[in-house]
């Protein structure tokens, strides 16, 4: 029995189409698609979650402009049909297609927050598909605050774009949060 094959983009789309009808009426974009078309479906955010991704979304629209989305489906070369928590890419990547319809490509910066989420199982893969798929720069943002700048050759100390995030203590789970630098002193 030889590997299954990774679907193009056509095919994931149009895996996506037959998904969506069924599945999108209770809350856009809470299903993604992996490498061979199959559904999964996410959890819906707990309020402090949402919270948390409302703060990164603000963080980028007020430091990098306002052409962020959060839950915007994405294409990836090998990592299926993917809804980062925050994206953000310039005017001209955003009309250059439907944007009823998946990305078909990987915006240039994607946000990860992963509290009360199931997506710490496969981050890594998550941060390689991104970049993969034409991301600048992964943010990963973990249960404990910790902040994670991902580019193409690995994990950086700062972001490309200059974003710094403050993110409230109250939202995120005791334990190592001192190793967290507190960047609103």
């Amino acid at each position: 029995m030889g590997t299954p094959a990774l679907l193009d983009r056509h095919e994931l789309l149009a895996a996506w189409h037959r998904l969506v009808p069924e599945a999108e009426p209770a809350g856009r974009h809470r299903y993604e698609l992996d490498e061979l078309g199959e559904a999964i479906l996410n959890r819906a955010p707990s309020a402090r979650r949402q919270i948390v991704l409302t703060d990164v979304y603000c963080h980028l629209t007020e430091q990098i402009g306002h052409l962020a989305a959060m839950s915007v489906a994405v294409t990836t070369l090998s990592f299926g049909i993917r809804v980062p928590d925050v994206v953000w890419m310039p005017w001209d990547k955003w009309e250059s297609f439907d944007r009823d319809d998946p990305a078909p490509f990987v915006p240039d910066l994607c946000v990860e927050v992963l509290l009360d989420s199931d997506r710490t199982q496969d981050i890594d893969r998550r941060v390689k598909g991104y970049l993969e798929g034409g991301a600048s720069e992964v943010i990963v943002v973990s249960q404990r605050r910790q902040i994670e700048f991902w580019g193409a050759r690995g994990q950086r100390q700062a972001s490309m774009f200059g974003i710094a995030l403050s993110l409230d203590r109250m939202y995120f789970e005791e334990g190592n949060v001192a190793a967290v630098p507190d960047v609103r002193s």
